[in-house]
């Protein structure tokens, strides 16, 4: 068996959709885009689908993170969907618990809890949410209640989350700084890095939460998922086009004033002031199936990543879809393959 196959067998392939609103299309378009996106998911063999909490963007529809969750949970049958996360400090602990206590009861072995303490939003949105500035400075003690609810021991005296469903709704701390690393490690809980768009700390802080992982009534051994934009399509080209495409739609929201052209958006990512922004999408596979299984497998392997959450990042629904399927088959192929030498006598 070759070193690529058995990292495809060791290495599980997730999803996070952002909910996108297209240019011209409807909120509720992109609703019926992120069901068609974890149906592929779910017959492509991807793990979970996940879903960001975002606020008074207009281009991202997952801001009632919980509520998306239930109506892609009624619409497919069998892979785990949760937030990728839940901005904890924007609400009280109680009400979370008892969010996910339900949809954990309305699909039971289907549901995890992401974990996050950004805002989310800006400075303005942060008020009108009556978040307090400092709320991120109680994060540590605001999971520990959290987990208390959902786990049947309160440690709010005479408080219980209801409903709370039979089994433990899974936590995931998720960051892209060494506060997470450390807070993940420290309770014993697996750790997700935003490397889809902050790349710059991803090894530092997975050695940090390997190093120090202390093992937990939910875990024993530290769990690493890593986040990896996909750009996947059976014509490499097209695939490039479809990158290039999408980063430049991903800058103008960015800059958010002027019509710039497609070669000024270009001028700018290539210079000196654009080089943070070009370099936010850092880990990004692009081409075909195989390519792309490639990049993914030598992305998770030098991460150290027991699992990867991949954003399809195509302009188009449809070609998101199309790379997710893609995406699925190269591993699953990879993986029958592996299989069968494994399986097969030696000689």
């Amino acid at each position: 068996m070759t070193r690529v196959s058995v990292a495809i067998m060791s290495v599980a392939l997730s999803l996070l959709d952002l909910a996108s609103v297209q240019t011209g299309r409807s909120v509720r378009d992109s609703f019926a885009a992120s069901v068609d996106l974890a149906r592929a998911a779910e017959r492509s063999g991807f793990r979970r689908v996940w879903y960001a909490e975002h606020h008074n963007m207009p281009v991202i529809a997952s801001s009632a993170t919980s509520v998306l969750i239930g109506h892609i949970a009624d619409r497919t049958e069998s892979i785990r969907l949760g937030a990728g996360g839940v901005m904890l400090p924007n609400h009280s602990p109680l009400v979370i618990a008892e969010q996910f206590g339900t949809l954990a009861t309305l699909h039971p072995g289907r549901i995890d809890l992401g974990l996050g303490r950004a805002p989310g939003s800006d400075q303005n949105t942060m008020l009108a949410l009556r978040r307090n500035p400092a709320s991120a400075d109680s994060f540590p003690e605001d999971v520990l209640e959290l987990q208390g609810y959902l786990s049947g021991h309160s440690r709010v005296p005479g408080v219980q989350a209801v409903p709370r469903a039979d089994e433990v709704v899974p936590l995931y701390i998720l960051g892209s700084s060494m506060f997470g690393a450390r807070l993940a490690a420290q309770l014993g809980l697996p750790y997700a890095f935003a490397s889809h768009f902050a790349p710059d700390l991803l090894h530092q802080a997975v050695d940090v939460y390997r190093d120090t992982f202390r093992p937990s009534e939910q875990l024993s051994q530290p769990y690493v998922i890593a986040g990896v934009n996909v750009f996947a399509a059976e014509d490499h080209d097209l695939a490039v086009r479809q990158k290039t495409v999408a980063y430049r739609q991903r800058t103008r929201a960015f800059l958010r004033r002027g019509n710039f052209t497609d070669a000024e958006i270009d001028a700018f990512l290539a210079s000196p002031n654009g080089a943070q922004l070009a370099g936010m999408t850092r880990y990004t596979a692009v081409g075909t199936p195989d390519e792309v299984r490639d990049y993914l497998v030598a992305f998770a392997a030098g991460c150290h990543a027991d699992e990867l959450i991949t954003t399809h990042q195509a302009p188009e629904p449809a070609d998101r879809v199309r790379s997710v399927e893609l995406t699925g088959q190269a591993f699953a192929e990879s993986a029958g393959q592996a299989g069968q030498q494994e399986a097969r006598p030696a000689t």
